[in-house]
């Protein structure tokens, strides 16, 4: 995925939480992803998450963006991420490289540890081994895309040596930078983390900032850094409504983190909205916060998720339609499909 002479790349991610059964939830965030297209985004990202309803609604990436490939043309589609040590590697291999062939070569591979360690004891898997079976899984599909040879000696058909140059490696760490670097991945940023006990009111970016500087050290030379941060932002026409829908989803997150036995320091509304890393108002609004994130100006990709908001669909929409034409253009990026805006009607 080469950067593109307008800048910085503009992505929309979403771990398909809207308030609605699985089913629909597929085909909102279908519709969310044409949207973005429509809107001049280069990327959509979707979360893989087995098991639990509320942590995000999508076990399958690799089938859903399928379904979306079909529906889409320009839009770059990626996996943000897949917990590879849950997976099959060599399935992995074989289902993207069939993913990049039916979307035109628009498949960007983002993979990481992650995943709760009931979800590992589900897969017959020890939680506390995953960083190994990670290494594991991800040089079993290099090698695989590379047509190299499994035991046996069969190999992948079709081979696709290229998706090696789209893999994004996901991580809350400066010794996982470091091994994104060594790699000559992708860095995936998340959205938010935990803060280190001894300074509870750290930033994100006093956090992520090491990460960067360890990614680009050990990235090898020449190889161009590819970094994404992703980062929760609502936009709405009005201050009030979007603090009005903020409140509703955010309390519903604070209380998710409470029953797991995290505290979120203060209990107003803008206490929760600094705890968990949240941009939300209008357009104005979001700039001016976004401003104070010292990160921004060092990524290749800003991905944008209203996770933990989770607003209703139509006020997604809107929001994805004043980040293409409010926001992401003051960031940096410019808009390839600028139009006349045609607004959403939201159904209240």
């Amino acid at each position: 995925m080469i950067l593109s002479s307008h800048g910085k790349r503009l992505g929309f991610f979403t771990r398909l939480l809207d308030e609605a059964s699985a089913g629909e939830r597929y085909r909102l965030a279908a519709e969310q992803i044409i949207h973005a297209e429509r809107n001049g985004f280069d990327s959509a990202w979707v979360a893989q998450h087995h098991f639990h309803e509320a942590e995000g609604g999508l076990p399958s990436p690799l089938v859903f963006l399928s379904h979306v490939a079909a529906r889409t043309s320009t839009i770059r589609l990626g996996t943000g991420i897949i917990t590879l040590p849950l997976e099959n590697p060599v399935r992995v291999a074989e289902d993207t490289v069939v993913l990049d062939l039916l979307s035109g070569g628009r498949l960007e591979v983002g993979v990481g540890t992650g995943g709760t360690p009931s979800s590992f004891t589900a897969f017959g898997l020890d939680s506390a081994n995953r960083s190994e079976i990670y290494d594991r899984n991800l040089a079993i599909v290099r090698n695989a895309w590379s047509g190299g040879c499994f035991e046996g000696g069969d190999s992948l058909y079709p081979a696709l040596p290229d998706l090696n140059n789209r893999v994004w490696q996901a991580t809350f760490s400066v010794g996982g930078g470091i091994r994104a670097g060594k790699a000559g991945d992708g860095l995936m940023l998340s959205r938010t983390q935990p803060r280190p006990k001894n300074v509870p009111r750290a930033s994100l970016a006093d956090i992520q900032h090491p990460i960067i500087d360890a990614y680009l050290e050990a990235l090898p030379a020449g190889r161009e850094p590819r970094i994404v941060a992703s980062r929760s932002l609502f936009v709405a026409d009005s201050r009030e409504e979007a603090l009005r829908l903020a409140e509703k989803g955010l309390r519903r997150a604070v209380a998710d983190f409470a029953a797991k036995g995290h505290v979120i320091p203060g209990g107003s509304l803008t206490d929760i909205i600094a705890a968990l890393d949240t941009h939300v108002g209008t357009p104005e609004d979001v700039l001016e916060s976004l401003s104070r994130d010292t990160t921004l100006p060092r990524v290749t990709d800003l991905v944008f998720q209203v996770h933990s908001v989770d607003p209703p669909h139509d006020y997604i929409l809107r929001s994805i339609e004043l980040i293409a034409s409010a926001v992401a253009p003051a960031l940096g990026w410019q808009n390839p499909v600028a139009k006349p805006e045609k607004r959403v009607a939201l159904v209240r």
